[in-house]
């Protein structure tokens, strides 16, 4: 097992923060503060700057995570290879995905896997598909899920869902309108989006460079990172619209705190994509869980 202390490094490394690490891992800042100068004082190097509250590596430290990685990737190799030889369903698998899948297709589909395959320890990771696209390159996860136009040659993806994003705005006393809203129209109105990097802002931006319209020149009221955030703001301004998943919206709209609105000429669609890096064989265990998944959303479609 790859030393514990390669974990905090790791951890501080990618979060550049000796607090998010601490509660990335469940341990004190004091105790990453130790396991830091232990291997410091282990390899004669300073791994990090430290400049007030800012913290940086130093070319040992980027050198040592470089091959930290390697490490953390070959000994899931060889954990998988060793519990194949007798055809073991367990060990870990990390997943990671962006919000619209983590928030609203994945969770219901972790507890069934968990039920036929007990032994393996998931964990999910929760961020936009630029993000997760860089934990894959970096090795900090074994399969990704993700939305969005803009992909890497670096890794290979597939079909899993195909989705479509909706024009919504706060119900109103004479319910949704019974015509297409005209695009001008919507321009017009202050919006509320995903930030820069999510595959949902992405969507939207390539939908609008066909009509030739900049992202720069939309009205922006607010740029927010989450789904949830996003509904919580419209149901509170009666003048915004938001750009959200159809798999977003059926609580709030069937509730009447919502209400789809379609725009003229402007079309949404896209899909739901599994990735894992180019080149590199799938887990036994992502291999198990994609099939799952697939089976399942086939089921709920």
């Amino acid at each position: 097992m790859p030393d514990f202390r390669l974990r905090v490094f790791q951890s501080v490394a990618r979060h550049l923060s000796f607090t998010k690490a601490a509660q990335e891992l469940f341990i004190t800042q004091p105790a990453i503060t130790k396991h830091i100068r232990e291997l410091e004082r282990s390899y004669g190097q300073r791994l990090f700057e430290r400049r007030g509250n800012r913290v940086s590596l130093t070319e040992a430290g980027r050198l040592l995570l470089l091959h930290a990685d390697e490490v953390e990737v070959l000994h899931q190799q060889l954990t998988d290879q060793l519990y194949a030889l007798h055809d073991e369903t367990a060990g870990r698998l990390r997943l990671g995905a962006s919000t619209t899948l983590a928030q609203y297709v994945l969770p219901p589909i972790l507890p069934g896997f968990q039920q036929r395959y007990p032994e393996v320890q998931l964990s999910l990771l929760n961020g936009n598909s630029e993000q997760i696209a860089e934990a894959l390159l970096h090795g900090h996860l074994d399969l990704g899920f993700v939305e969005g136009q803009v992909r890497s040659r670096d890794l290979h993806y597939e079909l899993l869902l195909h989705d479509e994003l909706q024009v919504v705005r706060k119900a109103t006393p004479l319910g949704p309108p019974t015509e297409p809203m005209p695009l001008a129209t919507m321009l017009q109105q202050p919006l509320v989006l995903r930030e820069r990097g999510s595959g949902t802002l992405e969507v939207l931006e390539f939908a609008l460079r066909e009509h030739n319209i900049k992202p720069s020149s939309l009205r922006v009221a607010f740029y927010l990172d989450n789904t949830e955030a996003i509904k919580s703001y419209l149901e509170a301004s009666p003048d915004c619209l938001g750009v959200v998943s159809k798999r977003a919206l059926a609580k709030e709209v069937a509730a009447g705190w919502l209400e789809v609105v379609p725009v003229q000429d402007l079309h949404l669609p896209r899909h739901f994509d599994a990735v894992w890096v180019q080149g590199q064989p799938l887990s036994a265990q992502a291999q198990r869980f994609l099939s799952f998944a697939r089976k399942q959303l086939e089921t709920a479609e």
